[in-house]
């Protein structure tokens, strides 16, 4: 195997900025960026509106709204047996792929014992049967527990939307809204499901908007095991970073210069920024990753590229915790971005910068 080139980190971190539309906002439809990014980490029901929002030029929440409600996007249990925003075709070639995956998880859960003794087969077509009207979690278990006494509901309620390819169904996540968090079976919100995807063609993808990669960075984001094989045979671009590890790229995959200006960006929770790589360091230093936001779920500020700082909306107006001093023409870029974010959130008051207290 032989490399074109190493790649320092900021080479990394330009690219990867690059393709998550992070470097300069896109004119692109909401639905062309959840697909390209292929998911976006839905675990906070509005952390997608501020990932688009940070991403897409004159977005604004009805888009996404709409996208929801008319069926798609919709949000599942898929990357990493995590909730992601996909489109409806992209539920259809994923859910199929990742389910051996997510009934592996499940199989090592503590809800496991729901189901001890029973065929999965024939628990998956009474909770199918049950979930053709959207139910919540509690709803189901209390249904199901009728057709499995003795057994705890939370678990069989769990287990009903593990073993069942489903979907959360609005209200839930609508913006100004919300609710209670509704499964319904994806066939009966969606159709039925096509065939899985070609590994090949998540692979490629997943560089097209993260890469260059390692095999163990697209073993993280996705969850799966047993890629390097199918990567390795692929027709890949080799490159290596600074460490001598072995990353992996699309042939067209754009390689920004690693001097153009990075802007400040207002990431949400669990932002695909932030969990698309096993190796972070590309965008977060080793010494901010053990403050623990990224695990926490803690919205991010980007300042040259990589995390800077934490932010949230409060009732007097955005609250910024940076990790070290900013320059002047720092402090107003992000100043000035953030006053765009209150007006994105519908919110007043003041930007207000706060020093964190090192280690």
């Amino acid at each position: 195997m032989i490399t074109e080139r190493v790649l320092t980190r900021r080479a990394l971190n330009r690219s990867t900025l690059h393709r998550q539309l992070l470097l300069e906002r896109a004119d692109l439809p909401a639905l062309d960026v959840v697909g390209h990014l292929v998911g976006m980490q839905a675990q906070e029901p509005f952390s997608p509106y501020y990932g688009l929002w940070s991403r897409i030029r004159s977005f604004e929440p009805a888009e996404l709204v709409d996208l929801l409600t008319g069926r798609h996007v919709v949000r599942a249990t898929l990357h990493r047996a995590t909730i992601h925003l996909v489109t409806a075709s992209d539920h259809g070639l994923l859910e199929p792929l990742l389910r051996p995956f997510l009934h592996r998880r499940f199989a090592s859960s503590p809800f496991r014992a729901a189901v001890a003794g029973a065929e999965h087969e024939e628990f998956a077509a009474v909770a199918t049967g049950l979930l053709e009207r959207p139910r919540t979690r509690r709803e189901l278990g209390d249904l199901l527990a009728g057709h499995r006494p003795g057994r705890d509901p939370a678990s069989l309620g769990y287990a009903a939307t593990t073993l069942v390819p489903t979907v959360q169904v609005p209200p839930r996540a609508l913006w100004g809204r919300s609710g209670a968090a509704r499964w319904t079976a994806a066939t009966t919100w969606l159709g039925p499901a096509g065939p899985a995807a070609p590994v090949e063609d998540l692979v490629r993808r997943y560089l097209a908007a993260f890469g260059p990669a390692s095999v163990r960075d697209l073993r993280t984001w996705i969850g799966m095991t047993r890629l390097a094989p199918v990567v390795e045979a692929m027709d890949l671009r080799v490159f290596a970073d600074e460490h001598g590890r072995v990353l992996y790229d699309v042939p067209d995959g754009p390689l920004p210069d690693p001097d153009v200006p990075a802007p400040a960006r207002f990431l949400p929770e669990f932002d695909n920024l932030l969990l698309g790589h096993h190796d972070r360091t590309r965008v977060i230093s080793d010494e901010d990753y053990r403050r623990g936001i990224v695990v926490g779920g803690r919205p991010t500020l980007l300042v040259d590229g990589f995390v800077h700082g934490t932010w949230r909306i409060t009732g007097t107006g955005l609250e910024i915790r940076v990790f070290r001093p900013l320059s002047r023409a720092q402090e107003a870029d992000v100043e000035a971005e953030g006053e765009r974010l209150l007006r994105f959130a519908g919110s007043a008051g003041e930007v207000v910068l706060v020093p964190t207290a090192t280690r």
